[in-house]
């Protein structure tokens, strides 16, 4: 109750989740750079107490708070348990956390959060976190990062949509499903379709026409019909792409992101955009429209290019 406000100037964050391996410690240091070259004050928050080695500056680190090392030895837990245990410790703290937000300059954060998906699907000490962030005026989005080349293995892949569905409505934040590493999407197979039957999630049945012709996915064709029943009764799943070494890649999403939490720029980042994207297309970087990021990554999109 004695937990101190946060700042009058509504703030606002990202939630950056996903798999492990999935990129999202990369994509917050990347997104630090883009946002800091746009003038936006931003700070990035660690809450994986496992992430250590980190290529940014935390701003917040939950290792303050509490360490995973200590608590595995004090309470013999294993990696796992122990991650989820100083994930409760937060949310039984969370004052701690409303402190350490409002002694930063920032109006913008990046919360940089673990990979262990049952975080974020049906577990609550996360979920809570943030809604208490939220009652207290921030303006938080989700971004989900999945790995591009899922797209090309139709069993994972819908595994990914069911991950992304359980996520949306578990953290029922606004909520952005990005395919991370877009320029490796075929890195373990050509896709059995185009890239914007992904993005856009299209007809599903398509997929589980994939999945009949596998003698082992077979076996669970009713169990996969009722999946991708539910995902397409809900209709909500679809993706963004990503390549962070790309500016323009980069610029797209954060399009997306600020449309979905509700961020207006103001007339000083809106010319720094400009310039910076005017800078982008004078070094040949394309636009990234589904038909372009197909055309520059996938071997379809490349062979059907003059």
């Amino acid at each position: 109750e004695n937990a101190p406000s946060l700042q009058r100037v509504m703030p606002f964050g990202q939630v950056v989740i996903g798999p492990p391996g999935s990129g999202k410690t990369t994509y917050c240091r990347a997104m630090q750079e883009f946002l800091r070259a746009l003038g936006r004050k931003v700070a990035i928050v660690n809450l994986d107490p496992a992430n250590d080695g980190l290529p940014y500056e935390a701003d917040i680190d939950l290792s303050d708070l509490v360490q995973l090392e200590e608590v595995m030895e004090k309470l013999k837990l294993g990696p796992n348990g122990a991650l989820m245990y100083c994930m409760e410790f937060l949310a039984q703290n969370d004052s701690w956390l409303k402190e350490q937000l409002c002694a930063q300059d920032a109006k913008y954060f990046l919360f940089d959060l673990p990979g262990q998906v049952e975080l974020y699907t049906h577990h609550n000490a996360v979920s809570d976190i943030l809604q208490r962030l939220v009652k207290a005026d921030f303006q938080l989005v989700a971004v989900h990062l999945v790995d591009a080349h899922y797209c090309s293995d139709p069993g994972k892949f819908i595994s990914v949509l069911f991950t992304s569905l359980s996520t949306m409505l578990q953290l029922a934040l606004p909520h952005v499903n990005v395919l991370s590493k877009v320029d490796l999407i075929e890195q373990f197979g050509q896709l059995p379709f185009g890239l914007d039957f992904f993005t856009e999630v299209l007809d599903l049945s398509f997929l589980l026409g994939q999945l009949n012709d596998d003698p082992f996915m077979r076996r669970y064709k009713e169990l996969n019909e009722k999946m991708i029943g539910l995902v397409e009764d809900q209709g909500l799943v679809s993706f963004s792409t990503l390549n962070v070494q790309e500016k323009e890649s980069m610029h797209k999403l954060l399009q997306t992101v600020d449309k979905a939490v509700g961020y207006v720029f103001g007339e000083v980042e809106s010319r720094t955009t400009g310039s910076m994207m005017s800078s982008a297309m004078s070094s040949d970087l394309s636009y990234f429209k589904t038909a372009d990021v197909c055309e520059k990554y996938t071997a379809a999109g490349r062979s059907s290019s003059p």
